[in-house]
C-alpha cells in the first residue's frame, strides 16, 4: 500500500495525470467551441449572424446548448434494446478520445517555466502511434451501427448500415495515404515523423511531407472527411431520405454524445493531419519548447476546412459517393504507394 501511495504521489505520476486531465477536458472544450464556430461559420457563408443572444456575441451559446440537453426528457423505443441503445453512444465518444490518447502536440515543455521539468505533451508515446490510431478510429463506427441497429427503427438502421458501407470503403484509401507517410519517414511513431519534418529545403521550404506527398494528403483529407461522417460526405445521417439517421431516436445526453464523438473525431483526424503531412509543431519565430503555439494555429486552420466545406459543398449522392471511394481514391492511393515505395527503394526519399 505504501509503494503504491509513494507512486500515486510522484512528481512523474501527477505530471503524467496532469496532461491526461488536460487532454480530456481540451477535447472536451474543443467540441464545445466547435459547435460555437460551426454556427458561425455558417452564418458567416450565409451572410447571416450566428449566436447573438447568449452572452456576448452569443459566446454561451454553447454552455446554453449542453443545460438544455442535460434537462431534456431521455427517450427510447418501447421495441429497442435498452442495453445497446445506451451502449452505442458510449462507445462512439471513448473510441473518439482512445484515437487521440497517441497524438503528440507539442516538444517537452515547461509552460513559460511553470514546471521544474519538462513536461511531454501527450497521453502516451507509442512507436506504433500511426496503428492505434487507425484501429482507434475504425472501431468507431460500431457505436453508430448498434445505435441504428439497437433503435430498432428503419430509418436509424439505414444510417448505420450506410456508415459500415462509407467505412469500408474509404477505409483502405485512409490506411494507404498512411503507409506512405510510415514509408518516407521509416517509422510509425508520430513524434519521429513529426521530427523528420524539421528544417527546409532551400533555406525557406518546410520539410513538411505535404511537399513530398501531396497526393496522400488529397486522399487523407477525404477519407478524414468520411470518417467522420461530415458534409458532403455525411450520409448516415443525410436528413432528406433517413430523418438524421442512425441517431433519429436519440434525445437529451445520448443525443449529445454522438455529437460530441463527432468533433472530437474531427479534431483527431487534423491533429493527426497536422502531423503527418505539416510538420507537427515546427514552425518558424518560436522555440521548439513552445510549439505547440504552432500546432494549435495549424489545427485551427484545418477545422476552419472542415467547417468552411460543409457550408460550401452540396451533398453527394450515396452511389456518387461509392464510386468516388473504390474507382477515384482507391486506385489513386494504390498508384501513389506504390510510386512511393519506387522512390524510397531506388532514390532514398
Amino acid at each position: 500500500m505504501a509503494d503504491i501511495i509513494a507512486w500515486v504521489t510522484s512528481p512523474a505520476f501527477i505530471a503524467y495525470a496532469s496532461i491526461v486531465g488536460v487532454v480530456f477536458m481540451g477535447l472536451q472544450i474543443s467540441a464545445a467551441v466547435m459547435v460555437y464556430a460551426e454556427r458561425k461559420v455558417a452564418a458567416f457563408m450565409q451572410q447571416r449572424l450566428g449566436p447573438t443572444r447568449v452572452g456576448p456575441k452569443g459566446l454561451l451559446q454553447p454552455v446554453a446548448d449542453i443545460v438544455k440537453l442535460l434537462f431534456k426528457e431521455e427517450l427510447r423505443p418501447k421495441a429497442a434494446d435498452a442495453f445497446l441503445f445506451t451502449l452505442a453512444p458510449i462507445i462512439s465518444v471513448a473510441t473518439a478520445y482512445l484515437a487521440f490518447a497517441p497524438v503528440p502536440f507539442g516538444a517537452p515543455t515547461t509552460f513559460f517555466g511553470l514546471l521544474d521539468e519538462p513536461m511531454a505533451l501527450q497521453v502516451s508515446d507509442v512507436n506504433v502511434a500511426v496503428l492505434v490510431i487507425f484501429a482507434a478510429s475504425s472501431m468507431g463506427v460500431y457505436g453508430i451501427v448498434l445505435a441504428g441497429w439497437a433503435s430498432n427503427s428503419k430509418y436509424s438502421l439505414l444510417g448505420g448500415l450506410r456508415s459500415s458501407a462509407q467505412m469500408i470503403s474509404y477505409e483502405l484509401a485512409f490506411g494507404m495515404s498512411l503507409a506512405t507517410v510510415v514509408m518516407v519517414a521509416g517509422s510509425m511513431s508520430l513524434r519521429e515523423i513529426v521530427d523528420d519534418q524539421q528544417g527546409y529545403w532551400f533555406g525557406f521550404i518546410p520539410q513538411w511531407y505535404i511537399f513530398l506527398q501531396p497526393i496522400a494528403f488529397f486522399v487523407f483529407a477525404c477519407a478524414g472527411i468520411a470518417e467522420t461522417n461530415r458534409a458532403p460526405f455525411d450520409f448516415p445521417e443525410a436528413e432528406q431520405e433517413l430523418v438524421a439517421g442512425y441517431h433519429t431516436e436519440y434525445s437529451s445526453m445520448r443525443f449529445a454524445m454522438f455529437f460530441m464523438a463527432e468533433y472530437i473525431n474531427m479534431v483527431t483526424v487534423s491533429a493527426v493531419a497536422v502531423n503527418l503531412f505539416l510538420g507537427g509543431w515546427h514552425g518558424p519565430f518560436i522555440p521548439p519548447e513552445y510549439g505547440w503555439i504552432w500546432f494549435l494555429i495549424k489545427l485551427a486552420f484545418l477545422l476552419f476546412c472542415y467547417l468552411w466545406l460543409r457550408w460550401t459543398l452540396p451533398r453527394f449522392r450515396y452511389d456518387q459517393l461509392m464510386s468516388f471511394g473504390w474507382k477515384v481514391l482507391l486506385p489513386l492511393a494504390t498508384v501513389n504507394l506504390l510510386l512511393t515505395a519506387a522512390g524510397v527503394l531506388y532514390f532514398g526519399l
